[in-house]
């Protein structure tokens, strides 16, 4: 656990051997509805690779408790809490990468914004502002009010609704659906409002980011699935030439290519870090088996 928001952030830690010195600490910032499970095909195989990996529950998400209201859960105020949180984690001057997912790639945005030092960003799977018009836009539009008026367990009625007239809903393993079912009932109300409401109202702060990561020198990657149905893959594409970092595709993959290619992921991240880091030998071993999660926002 590490200090943050209205309490502790619960998170997945998982160093290196005992007997090796951590090359760097990944920060690891999960989307809209997800958790620190989310990135467990990613963690095994970047502690053996010798990083000090951690996955956060944001304030609100899961295990962490939330934030009083739901301006609380914007990309902003999350920020700050991460940006602290990377202070925290820096005491001993280690290299930081810091990894936002989805929603999470907001937060991360913010937190560069709010001052944190870090040695390299990658946005995963994240836009440039808020979410354009289309099903995931839909499907935020409809929960809020059955959460606001019927409350936490009918919107997840509403989900599991949704996700039964998915093509790919017989594809989740029982012990998959309760971990979905589990996080989501456990989540703050105010937080599912809050991270709805930057999804749907988030400006565009790329701009912002440019100067940020220029004024710095830091590196970044913009990354996200061939078939990503958020933010569209030639809207990131754009946001990494406006940042004027390095863009990548990772085949067969959608939203979540953590869960539904992470090998491919691994191969693009070790890569990219190679360069950020400055005695970066050996890489991430891509080859290692992950078990699947089903994607998330």
């Amino acid at each position: 656990m590490f200090p943050g928001g209205a309490g502790e952030l619960v998170a997945l830690r998982h160093r290196p051997a005992a007997d090796v010195t951590p090359r760097a600490t990944v920060l690891l910032v999960p989307g809209y509805t997800g958790s620190k499970e989310d990135f467990a095909p990613l963690i095994d195989p970047l502690a053996a690779a010798g990083f000090d990996v951690i996955a956060i529950d944001l304030p609100g998400q899961y295990e962490s408790p939330g934030l009083p209201d739901r301006t609380d859960h914007l990309p902003g105020p999350l920020g700050e809490v991460v940006a602290k949180l990377i202070e925290e984690v820096r005491e001993d001057g280690r290299e930081l990468i810091l990894v936002g997912h989805s929603y999470g790639g907001l937060v991360a945005r913010a937190a560069i914004l709010a001052g944190a030092s870090v040695t390299g960003l990658v946005l995963f799977s994240s836009g440039p502002g808020e979410l354009p018009e289309g099903t995931r836009r839909k499907i935020l539009d409809a929960g809020e009010p059955i959460l606001l008026e019927h409350g936490i367990e009918a919107a997840q009625r509403l989900r599991e609704a949704q996700d039964t007239a998915s093509p790919k809903s017989d594809e989740q393993p029982a012990e998959l659906r309760k971990l979905l079912r589990d996080r989501f009932l456990a989540s703050a109300p105010a937080s599912l409002l809050g991270m709805a409401d930057g999804l749907r109202h988030e400006p565009d702060r790329v701009a912002e980011l440019a100067t940020a990561l220029a004024r710095s020198a830091t590196p970044a990657l913009v990354v996200c699935g061939e078939d990503d149905d958020a933010w569209p893959v030639e809207a990131q594409r754009e946001m990494a030439r406006r940042l004027d970092v390095d863009f990548q595709l990772i085949e067969s993959a959608g939203h979540s290519a953590n869960t539904e290619n992470p090998s491919a992921l691994l191969r693009v991240l070790s890569a990219a870090w190679e360069g950020w880091l400055p005695s970066a030998d050996g890489a991430v071993d891509a080859a290692t088996e992950s078990r699947a999660i089903d994607p998330v926002s």
